[in-house]
This record gives structure tokens, sequence and C-alpha cells, in this order.
């Protein structure tokens, strides 16, 4: 019965929408310029006058209007607050002083009046009292203007998000205004200034019924909180439905534009990354490691762009075209803080241009090697101004012109252009074939509108193989951020033509395409420009309407400018006087909310943030086993030596985490691996960490003691050790030959590392070490000789018979020297049965263990040795298969003979 009641509170409220003089209020409040050629777009509605007209509900003026009338007048004779642009200072100097100016401690931030009492007087006041006289009537356009006035202050309005509420909610109630009930979803949703508390389900309903009217930053809302599960089940498919719409009306607002569709300078970055990231430059993982700038002398990475300019049209004055071709594109294309300026683009395009043609189109004589190239593409951008008629009258036969100037040296962009002539007929003829041929051109430079056109062309063809080639195409231009291309594979992937119908997918590519179309579904940016000039609560209340649209990076704005848990330099706060009054940004739990939101979209900073806010108990409740989840999360990205830094340090001090020094060291090691700049904290800790760890294991603790890594071993062959050693003696020798940098030193100048006679003293070292060798076995022997002299003296003042083996003695002579004189060659004793005894396979054995001492020596000593002992007949063996002595590749057995009673050599090949 309740969602019965809803559904038809629902309808009634979609049927109910507002119609009035909204469209003379939205032609006076609408900054944007008008619409280029192409006709207007009926889906476009400007970021905060979105009002939804039906022109079939009145046919005449609403009671009050005439008041309206009147304050609209009024209010275009008071001064609108502009937010002005400001440059940060560049330079050494400019940098000093900025972080002076941020480190003066500042009063406390201001809440926004709650109270309409503020004093205003002039013209404003004359049209608020003109307002609220209409809004008595229950004019929806008057209370339309009171609540924007009061919630963003504009015309110089005191901020009252209470007294906006209250219009809000009387113009969703009672006319059913698409904006009223979006800003009524952002207040339940956020508790913006305490008026409600935050509800998300009720949230989630006024977007929906702004998202059925047709509202795109509700349908973005609406579609975020069905894919997100926010006062919902997560639903792939609603979240879809909606993504789909929005993608849709950009793509009809895009093509509605000049040929080649709009252009505009992207405005979503994070503030957080003019501070280095969320953690400051160097320990966040949007600027470190991985992520962080690898400037070198020659690069202009960290340079401001002012000073790029400045360095460029020095350059430029000094006849460099590149410089000038450089300084044309920025302009044209404009980027953050830096406006669009046609004019002065083509003014540069045009200097690049004449340095290369005449006015006529003739090849100048002596222009300068090289330029043809930069002078080709300063043409393409040059006949896509009169293509499109930016900063000048669209004239389809110029543009062909100079399309056809940079077509001669194979510029992409000219080609694209020539190409789209060709194709809609713009001046001449339609001449699809020729118009493919100039788009294959282009597109095999890998021009990404040309990529698109190719892929629409195919894509146009129905066929299965030809349907396989457009998605091809539109895969190449994904990768530059191709609008179309995102919206075409979203398109193929929803329908499942030509790929596999993927709900996750689709609503990726549907997503990223509502996301870029920022003049049309978002604030981005009034928001910067609130930010840049300095007006922090406006500039949070934009970023706060961008961040329920689903914007990773507003959500990430909206959370830094909240964020109580920087770390900064407390010096502002030791001069401050506490605060008395809760202000705007003050909110550490509306700052989790989006740490949250952010992290889930894969934004590592957030996630460890996030950790942060759990471990502290900032905007909830202190919860240290969710801290170490996040935290975990964030090292599996291995981008992030902040997590990786904490779950190290939880581990030493066994917080949340078991206590292990051995763990905790792993960690602090990963940190490092991560990101070298943490290489002072990481080694204080590792410091610190071992020697609580050797204490540990001197009074035999409980915590589990940094312990050595077992270095894996390989066991190696004779052959492979011989193989390494002398490769990596070779590689030893080479060192020499290269420089720091990896690279050859081909300098031949430079012989003070060379000396000629360093072979001759290495041959006399060799040498001598030899000799030492053989000179130490020389005396070995005698010693033993000395020895055995001494034990025969004592046999015989013993009267004992002498010893057997003096009498070999001097036929060993040999074998003895090559055995190291180990008594390798003994005489061997016979038992009367013919079998010998004990002491023999003891001597055996010792022939098998010092045959490896043998294998030292060259191959035709140790022959000679077995020679000398088959002679002397001493050495008899038992048996057959005698273990085998594998030497130079070859085996030698010892084999017994029962005849003759000796030793005999068997050589056998290597099977």
């Amino acid at each position: 019965m309740r969602q019965s009641l809803v559904w038809v509170l629902l309808l009634w409220q979609a049927s109910s929408g507002l119609c009035t003089n909204a469209k003379y209020y939205q032609e006076t409040y609408t900054e944007s310029p008008p619409f280029q050629r192409g006709g207007h777009n009926k889906h476009v509605a400007a970021p905060k006058t979105d009002v939804v007209v039906d022109q079939g509900q009145h046919n005449g003026p609403q009671p009050g209007a005439d008041f309206v009338t009147a304050a609209i007048i009024e209010l275009g004779k008071t001064p609108h607050a502009s937010h002005q642009r400001k440059r940060r200072p560049s330079g050494l100097v400019g940098t000093v002083m900025r972080y002076i100016i941020k480190a003066i401690p500042h009063g406390p931030a201001t809440a926004p009046s709650q109270s309409h009492d503020a004093n205003i007087s002039g013209h404003l006041l004359t049209a608020v009292q003109l307002l609220e006289q209409a809004a008595q009537q229950n004019n929806s356009d008057a209370l339309y203007l009171l609540a924007q006035m009061n919630f963003f202050g504009s015309y110089n309005h005191p901020k009252s998000l209470d007294v906006a509420f209250n219009h809000y909610q009387q113009l969703a109630a009672v006319h059913g205004n698409s904006t009223a009930q979006y800003m009524m979803g952002m207040y339940y949703s956020t508790g913006l200034g305490d008026i409600v508390p935050r509800d998300q389900a009720k949230a989630l309903l006024y977007y929906t019924f702004a998202a059925i009217q047709g509202d795109v930053r509700a349908q973005m809302a609406t579609a975020f909180r069905h894919n997100s599960g926010i006062g919902t089940t997560k639903n792939c498919e609603a979240a879809v439905k909606y993504y789909k719409s929005v993608a849709d009306k950009v793509i009809a607002w895009y093509r509605s534009g000049p040929p080649g569709g709009r252009s505009w300078v992207h405005q979503a970055w994070r503030i957080s990354d003019d501070d280095g990231g969320i953690y400051g430059e160097g320990a966040s993982a949007s600027s470190a490691g991985m992520n962080a700038l690898k400037a070198n002398p020659a690069s202009d990475a960290n340079a401001a762009i002012d000073d790029v300019i400045e360095y460029l049209d020095l350059m430029s004055q000094k006849g460099d075209s590149k410089a000038s071709y450089n300084l044309g594109r920025i302009h044209y294309e404009g980027q953050r803080g830096l406006d669009r300026n046609i004019p002065l683009a083509r003014k540069y395009f045009f200097l690049v241009a004449s340095r290369y043609w005449r006015k006529d189109g003739r090849v100048l004589e002596n222009y300068k090697p090289g330029i043809e190239i930069t002078a080709s593409k300063a043409a393409g951008y040059l006949g896509r101004m009169y293509l499109r008629g930016d900063g000048v009258i669209q004239n389809f036969e110029r543009a062909k012109l100079w399309f056809e100037r940079g077509i001669s040296h194979g510029d992409s962009r000219s080609q694209h252009g020539l190409g789209l002539i060709n194709l809609n007929g713009y001046g001449q003829k339609e001449n699809v074939k020729f118009a493919m041929e100039l788009f294959k051109k282009s597109a095999d430079q890998d021009y990404a509108p040309a990529l698109v056109q190719m892929g629409q062309l195919y894509l146009d063809q129905g066929g299965q193989e030809d349907v396989r080639v457009a998605n091809n195409y539109f895969e190449l231009a994904s990768r530059h951020s191709n609008i179309e291309a995102h919206y075409y594979i979203g398109e193929m992937i929803h329908h499942g033509v030509g790929r596999e119908k993927l709900c996750g997918a689709s609503l990726s590519y549907y997503k990223s395409v509502a996301e870029k179309a920022e003049p049309l579904v978002s604030s981005w940016g009034d928001a910067n420009d609130a930010y840049e000039a300095g007006d922090y609560e406006l500039a949070f209340l934009e970023y706060l309407m961008a961040a329920e649209q689903g914007y990773e990076k507003a959500q990430t704005n909206v959370a830094y400018m909240l964020d109580s848990v920087q770390s900064r330099l407390p010096l502002s706060s030791w001069l401050q006087k506490p605060v008395e009054h809760k202000t705007l940004l003050e909110n550490p739990a509306l700052a989790l909310i989006y740490w949250t939101r952010s992290s889930r979209q894969s934004n590592v900073d957030s996630l460890v943030k996030m950790g942060d806010y759990y471990y502290y108990g900032v905007g909830a409740k202190q919860d240290i086993a969710r801290a170490v989840q996040c935290y975990t999360g964030a090292s599996d990205y291995a981008q992030s030596a902040q997590a990786l830094f904490n779950l190290g340090w939880m581990h030493e001090n066994g917080i949340g985490l078991v206590q292990d020094f051995h763990l905790a060291k792993r960690y602090y090691d990963h940190a490092l691996e991560v990101n070298e700049e943490a290489y002072l904290p990481v080694t204080l800790s590792l410091l610190k960490l071992r020697l609580r760890s050797a204490w540990n294991t001197l009074t035999h603790g409980p915590i589990h003691s940094i312990q050595d890594e077992p270095k894996p071993k390989k066991d190696r062959s004779l052959s492979e050790w011989i193989a390494n050693f002398l490769q990596d003696d070779a590689l030893q020798y080479e060192d020499e030959f290269y420089g720091a940098d990896g690279r050859y030193d081909d300098t031949l100048g430079n012989t003070d590392g060379l000396n000629e006679d360093d072979g001759i003293v290495e041959s006399f070292l060799i040498i001598g070490i030899t000799l030492c060798l053989v000179l130490l076995l020389w005396w070995r022997q005698r010693l033993q000789q000395v020895h055995v002299q001494e034990e025969d003296d004592r046999r015989r003042e013993q009267g004992l018979p002498r010893n057997p083996a003096r009498d070999n003695a001097q036929a060993e002579g040999f074998a003895e020297w090559a055995a190291g004189g180990a008594g390798l060659f003994a005489p061997v004793g016979r038992q009367s049965n013919g079998r010998t005894t004990m002491a023999t396979r003891g001597r055996l054995i010792g022939i098998r263990d010092t045959a490896t001492v043998a294998l030292r020596h060259s191959r035709h000593q140790v022959e000679a040795g077995l020679r000398a002992m088959e002679r002397t007949s001493l050495v008899e063996c038992v048996g057959e298969g005698f273990p085998d002595i594998a030497m130079g590749g070859q085996h030698y057995t010892y084999g017994s003979n029962a005849q003759h009673r000796r030793a005999q050599i068997i050589q056998r090949p290597v099977s």
C-alpha cells in the first residue's frame, strides 16, 4: 500500500511541470554563450536553471509575474558576483611567497548566515522584496530565484541554506520542479547545514522524481546510487538505463555543434593535486612511486603555464616556428588556468604558415629547412577554424584551401577535415569514396576523430566483418578518450552487436560519456572559479553537486576540503582561537562518506585516508579492524607506501595485527620499494625495529623476531660452475668500457686506466703462486719421509721387522706427489685365502674418496700415476664394478683379473 502511494505521488509530481516565463530568466541568467551553428540543443540545461517547461499547463502568466519581471530588472542593475581565476605566481620567489601566505594563520571560516536579517540594500533589496511578494502568490519563478540566491549567494546575496531549503521544498512539492527535486535530494543525501538529517532513501526518491522529468544531474545521481548500492540494492540494469539516457543527450548535444562536434576545456581535476596529492608531495600515491613526474632538465613537467607561454613567446620572436605553433595550439585548445583565445591562436598559426607559403599558396624560395611539417600542422588548424567558424566567419572554400595545403605534407588533421567536407558535401558535392580514402590516411596516423569516422562508415555497412572492423577502429580511438568512441563501444556492448553483452562494461562506457560533457551536466567551471577566487564555501557547494552525480574527482575534492586529519604544521591551530560555532566546512562524518565513495572508484589515497578516519575515530566510531582492511586493500595496489608503512607499524606494535617484527620489516621494505622517497622514515623505523628485535631475541621474548631471508641455492654441475665463472669474469672485465648511464664509452683519448705491463705482472704472480704450491707439496713429502724414518728406528730398537711401506717408497714417489702426499698408494696385505683384508677395503675407499683430489691435476699426470701404480702391482681390487671416476668426458674403471691378480685400467667412452 505504501509503495502504491509513493508511485501515485511520483506520477502526480511528474505531471505537474512548471510553466512560466522561465525562458525569460533562463536567457538572463544563463552564462554560457549562445550555441554556434548547428541549431539549438533541446536537451541542454544550464547548471543552475534547469526548469522544466510544460507548454500545456498554463496559457497565461502566473500570479505575481509582474513582480518577477520588475525584480529581474532590478537584479540587472546589481553587480553580479564574479570569480576571476587568480594566476598562481610563478618562479622561485612567487612559490616561496605562496607557501608563506598559506602558513600565516587565518581566522576560522564563518558559517553561512542562517538568518534573513543580513544587511542588503539598493537594487538587491528592492529585487528581493519584489520576489518575496511574488512568492507569496505561489509564483514558481520567484520561488526558484529566491532559492538560488539564498543557496549560492548570487548577486552578493547572503547565503541562507535553511531559507533556500524552504523555497526548494515548496517548489518541488507544489510545482514539481526538477531542479528543486534534485536540490532536495542533495539536502537529504548530505544533511547539509544540519537542516535535515541524512536520509539516503528520501534522497533517492527525490533524485528519481527529477530523473523521470529528464534532469541530467538527477539521472546521473540516480544511476550512481543504483550502481553503488546507496539507499537501495545494487542494480546494474537500472544504472545503465539512466546513464544511457544521459549519454544519448550528451551525444546529441555534442553533434549539434559545428562540424567535428563541440569542443570545450575540461575542468574536472583534483584540488589536492596542487599540493602533491592528499598526503602531500612524495607521500601520496598520485605523486610518488610509479605515478611520480619523471622530470628532467629538458622537460617542462613542473613548469607553470605562464612560464611556458613566456618562454615560447620569446622563442617565437626569435623565429622558432615550432614555438609559434605550440603557442597557437595552447591558446586554441585551452587548459587549466588558461581560457581559450582563438583570435590569438589564429595569429600564431598564420605566422607559421606565412614562413612557408606565400599569400597565393606558392612555397617560399628561401624557407627554413624542416618548417614544412610544422606549417602543414598550422594549416590544419586554420582549416579547422574556417570549417567550424571558430573565431572567423565560417567559409568552406577557405577551409578546403588550407586543408589541401596541409595534406601536401601528410597532416592528419587536414586529411580528416577535407574528408568531412567531402562526406557531408560542405560547399560542394558529396564524395564518400574520396572522403573514406582521406579518413583512412588520417586514421593510419592514429588521429582519433578519423578513427571514429572509419568506424562509423564500417558500422553503417552492417555486415559481420564490417562490425568487427568498426569495433577495432572504435577501440583504437578510445585510447585517446574520444567521447564518440566510448559511446559507440557502450552501444555495441549494450545491444550485443559485435561484442558480448555485459552490463558492467556498457555502464562504464556510458558513465564515461556522461561525465565528459562537463558544460552540459555539471558545474565544474563555477566550482573551480570559486575555489581559485578564495570562496571556498561556494566552491564546496558546487563540488558537492558534482560529487552527488558520481564524479570521483569531485568526491575527492569535497572530502579534501572537509578533511580535518591533514598532515600539516599545527602553527595555525596553535595561534587561532578555538572555533565556537560549527562551520559548513567542518563535517568529518560527511568527509568520511566521500572518502569512502572515492575509494570505491579506485582512488588509492582515499582508501588510505578512509583507514585513517577509522583508526583515529574521526567521523565514525573508532574501528581498528576496519582501518586494517582499508590499509590492506590499498597495499594490494602496490602504489601507496603510506599504506604499507602503516601496516608495518601496526605489526611492529601489535595494534590491530599480530605483533611480528619480521612481518613489520617486510612491510617497511616493501614501502621503500614502492616509493624511494620514503627512505628516511623507513630507515629510521627499521633501525628502531632491529633494536627491538635484538632485545626480544636476547631476552627470549614471545614476539617473532627478524629472521634472515633464506637465499635459494642452485645445485650446479662442474661444467655449469666453470661456465658461470667465466661469464662473470668476462662481464667484470667489460664493465670498464661502459659509463654510469649504461652506454658504451667509445672515447679513445683517455688511456690512463690501461697498462701494457698488467699482463706481465699477472703472469709473474701466477708463476710465483704455482712455485709456492710445489714447494709446499715437496716440504710435506719430506716431513712424511722423516716420520717414516723415525718409525723404522723405533721398530728397530724394539726388535720389530722393518715397515713394508719403506721398501716401496722409491717406486711410489710420483704417485705420492700426485696424491698430495696423502698416502694414497699404500701396500696391501693378503690373507691366506687370497682375499683382501679389511685394510684393503679401507684403502680402496681411500682411493675413491681422494679421486676427486686427483681431478685437480692434469689428465696426463693422473694417467702417469695410475701406470706407476700398475707397475708396482700394489693395488688389487676385489670384484667388478669399482666406482667410476669421471674426468675429461671419459670414464676410467678399475677392474680385477682373477688370473693375473693385478690392476687393469679399462677405458670406455661415455654412453
